[in-house]
Protein backbone atom coordinates (compact mmCIF):
# COMPACT_ATOMS: atom_id res chain seq x y z
CA UNK A 1 0.00 0.00 0.00
CA UNK A 2 2.85 2.37 0.75
CA UNK A 3 4.17 1.81 -2.80
CA UNK A 4 0.87 3.09 -4.28
CA UNK A 5 1.09 6.21 -2.14
CA UNK A 6 4.63 6.85 -3.34
CA UNK A 7 3.57 6.47 -7.00
CA UNK A 8 0.61 8.81 -6.49
CA UNK A 9 2.96 11.56 -5.30
CA UNK A 10 5.09 11.32 -8.47
CA UNK A 11 4.20 12.59 -11.92
CA UNK A 12 5.68 11.74 -15.32
CA UNK A 13 7.27 14.50 -17.41
CA UNK A 14 9.75 15.03 -20.22
CA UNK A 15 12.57 17.56 -20.42
CA UNK A 16 13.67 18.48 -23.94
CA UNK A 17 16.63 20.40 -25.35
CA UNK A 18 17.97 20.51 -28.88
CA UNK A 19 20.89 21.85 -30.84
CA UNK A 20 21.13 21.94 -34.65
CA UNK A 21 22.79 18.51 -34.77
CA UNK A 22 20.83 16.62 -32.10
CA UNK A 23 18.11 16.72 -29.50
CA UNK A 24 17.65 15.05 -26.15
CA UNK A 25 14.33 13.97 -24.64
CA UNK A 26 14.58 12.82 -21.04
CA UNK A 27 11.56 11.14 -19.45
CA UNK A 28 11.48 11.15 -15.66
CA UNK A 29 9.29 11.04 -12.57
CA UNK A 30 9.26 14.09 -10.33
CA UNK A 31 7.46 14.96 -7.14
CA UNK A 32 4.00 16.41 -7.48
CA UNK A 33 4.19 20.23 -7.02
CA UNK A 34 7.71 20.42 -8.51
CA UNK A 35 8.58 23.62 -10.35
CA UNK A 36 9.92 23.68 -13.89
CA UNK A 37 13.33 24.62 -12.52
CA UNK A 38 13.25 21.68 -10.06
CA UNK A 39 12.37 19.29 -12.88
CA UNK A 40 15.14 20.58 -15.16
CA UNK A 41 17.71 20.29 -12.38
CA UNK A 42 16.51 16.80 -11.47
CA UNK A 43 16.63 15.65 -15.11
CA UNK A 44 20.41 16.09 -15.34
CA UNK A 45 20.14 17.71 -18.76
CA UNK A 46 22.41 20.60 -17.73
CA UNK A 47 25.25 18.09 -17.27
CA UNK A 48 24.75 16.91 -20.87
CA UNK A 49 24.60 20.44 -22.33
CA UNK A 50 26.82 22.79 -20.36
CA UNK A 51 25.63 25.76 -22.47
CA UNK A 52 22.24 25.65 -20.70
CA UNK A 53 21.99 28.63 -18.36
CA UNK A 54 18.55 29.01 -16.84
CA UNK A 55 19.18 32.71 -16.23
CA UNK A 56 19.52 33.10 -20.04
CA UNK A 57 17.57 30.27 -21.69
CA UNK A 58 13.82 30.66 -21.87
CA UNK A 59 11.60 27.68 -21.09
CA UNK A 60 8.17 26.48 -22.09
CA UNK A 61 5.68 23.67 -21.68
CA UNK A 62 4.31 22.16 -24.89
CA UNK A 63 5.51 25.13 -26.97
CA UNK A 64 4.00 27.75 -24.63
CA UNK A 65 6.22 30.14 -22.76
CA UNK A 66 6.51 29.38 -19.03
CA UNK A 67 8.34 30.56 -15.94
CA UNK A 68 10.87 28.54 -13.98
CA UNK A 69 8.60 28.90 -10.94
CA UNK A 70 5.55 27.36 -12.67
CA UNK A 71 4.38 24.02 -11.27
CA UNK A 72 4.62 21.06 -13.65
CA UNK A 73 1.66 18.79 -14.35
CA UNK A 74 1.56 15.12 -15.17
CA UNK A 75 2.72 14.41 -18.75
CA UNK A 76 4.11 17.93 -19.29
CA UNK A 77 6.89 18.35 -21.84
CA UNK A 78 9.32 20.97 -20.57
CA UNK A 79 11.28 22.61 -23.36
CA UNK A 80 14.48 24.60 -22.92
CA UNK A 81 14.92 27.10 -25.74
CA UNK A 82 18.20 28.29 -27.24
CA UNK A 83 18.71 32.05 -27.69
CA UNK A 84 17.83 33.34 -31.17
CA UNK A 85 20.79 33.91 -33.47
CA UNK A 86 18.97 36.44 -35.67
CA UNK A 87 15.95 38.66 -35.11
CA UNK A 88 13.07 37.13 -37.13
CA UNK A 89 11.71 40.59 -38.02
CA UNK A 90 15.05 41.64 -39.50
CA UNK A 91 15.31 38.40 -41.49
CA UNK A 92 11.82 38.92 -42.99
CA UNK A 93 12.64 42.56 -43.76
CA UNK A 94 15.85 41.58 -45.61
CA UNK A 95 14.02 38.85 -47.53
CA UNK A 96 11.31 41.34 -48.61
CA UNK A 97 13.93 43.89 -49.73
CA UNK A 98 15.69 41.22 -51.77
CA UNK A 99 12.40 40.21 -53.45
CA UNK A 100 11.78 43.87 -54.38
CA UNK A 101 15.29 44.19 -55.84
CA UNK A 102 14.85 41.00 -57.86
CA UNK A 103 11.46 42.17 -59.18
CA UNK A 104 9.52 39.40 -57.41
CA UNK A 105 7.68 41.97 -55.27
CA UNK A 106 6.07 45.32 -56.00
CA UNK A 107 8.46 48.10 -54.92
CA UNK A 108 5.64 50.22 -53.47
CA UNK A 109 3.20 47.77 -51.89
CA UNK A 110 5.54 44.84 -51.29
CA UNK A 111 2.92 42.51 -52.82
CA UNK A 112 3.74 39.84 -55.37
CA UNK A 113 4.27 40.89 -58.95
CA UNK A 114 2.05 39.16 -61.51
CA UNK A 115 4.06 37.05 -63.93
CA UNK A 116 4.15 38.34 -67.53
Amino acid sequence: MENNQTNAEKIQIEVVYGIPTSQKILALSVDNNSTIEDAINESGIKALYNEIDLSVNKVGVWNRSAKLTDIVNDLDRIEIYRPLIADPKEVRKRRAEKAKEEGRANKITGGRVKPL
